[in-house]
């Protein structure tokens, strides 16, 4: 089957099965592509019975053979629960982890284009590993450390050097090889998959760059690795002074703006486009995309979320033409 994706369901005590219901019903914003469910057809039944959100859903155990048109298939993932919207952490934290298994096993193999999942519990999923799902792809496909989490919006897309870390972890964390390869990867990306030559800009750590002082990292490791990627032909400027990168960033034409670290970039850029944006993993050999927001604990189960990250991240494979 051409065009097929697969949206993982994710945290089972969250807003995803409201999102994707609300996403089915827009189905006609991606009709060229055929889109299913990985995750508990039970579950998924029960939530929006219980939000009184009515779309016609099918349990399937393969894909081969199925009409992705007149129902939402749902490729089951055994789950036990007793509440639709309280799974205890050990059933949750197995169907994350084997729901996100299974879709990276289809993409690999070639039969999904990629994946989409759904907003995960990151503490409770990986406990003490304090990474995400960009670091979980990263060590589960042999690529960890080149891996790149880039937030994108066709207006700007962002992206940190180092990801789910403690602040006071970063500079120890920063390399000069480390923001070289992030950045061929994020500059082969654009070059694939927009036909683009990215205008990359590539922030400082420090406040003012801390004036670009002999024992910097500015100095030290920053600029050097900006050099090295000058002689590779690509498009760098900087070290970019952090606390203006964002105000002038389209007057300067940069597609992309890189940080040291996740809330340097991530919180001016949430800032600016809120809704309007998907987290997508460079450096894998297939799409992986997730709406730029979290689980909703404050609004499970009252019908009130957006759904336009989601929407957005369908999008992106159906306007991008994306190949694997």
């Amino acid at each position: 089957m051409k065009n097929l994706i697969g949206i993982i369901a994710g945290e089972p005590n969250s807003i995803n099965s409201e999102i994707i219901s609300k996403v089915w019903k827009k189905k006609s914003d991606f009709k060229n592509l055929n889109v299913f469910v990985i995750g508990s057809y039970l579950l998924i039944k029960h939530q929006l019975k219980n939000l009184k959100i009515k779309i016609k859903l099918k349990r399937i155990t393969r894909i081969e053979k199925q009409n992705f048109k007149k129902e939402l298939l749902i490729l089951d993932v055994p789950l036990k629960f007793k509440k639709p919207f309280e799974v205890n952490k050990k059933s949750k934290v197995d169907y994350v982890i084997n729901s996100l298994n299974l879709g990276v096993k289809m993409a690999s193999r070639k039969k999904i284009l990629g994946f989409i999942n759904c907003p995960i519990n990151k503490k409770e999923t990986f406990g003490n590993k304090k990474f995400g799902i960009t670091e979980f792809l990263g060590r589960k496909l042999g690529v960890l450390g080149k891996e790149v989490m880039l937030i994108y919006n066709k207006e700007l897309s962002v992206a940190p050097i180092t990801t789910h870390i403690e602040l006071k972890k970063v500079s120890n964390n920063l390399s000069k090889r480390k923001i070289i390869e992030k950045l061929i990867t994020i500059n082969d990306f654009y070059s694939k998959v927009f036909k683009i030559k990215p205008k990359i800009g590539l922030l400082g750590l420090n406040p003012h760059n801390n004036e670009l002082r002999r024992d910097s990292e500015e100095k030290k490791i920053i600029i050097p690795a900006i050099k090295k990627l000058k002689k590779r032909k690509i498009s760098i400027h900087g070290p970019l002074s952090p606390d203006t990168a964002f105000l002038n960033f389209k007057k300067k034409g940069f597609h992309i703006l890189v940080g040291m670290y996740h809330d340097q970039v991530l919180s001016p850029f949430k800032a600016l486009f809120k809704f309007h944006a998907i987290n997508i993993t460079l450096g894998i050999p297939f799409i992986r995309i997730s709406p730029d927001h979290g689980t909703g604990n404050d609004i499970v189960g009252k019908n009130l979320a957006d759904p336009t990250s989601l929407l957005e991240s369908i999008k992106f494979f159906k306007n991008k033409n994306v190949k694997t």
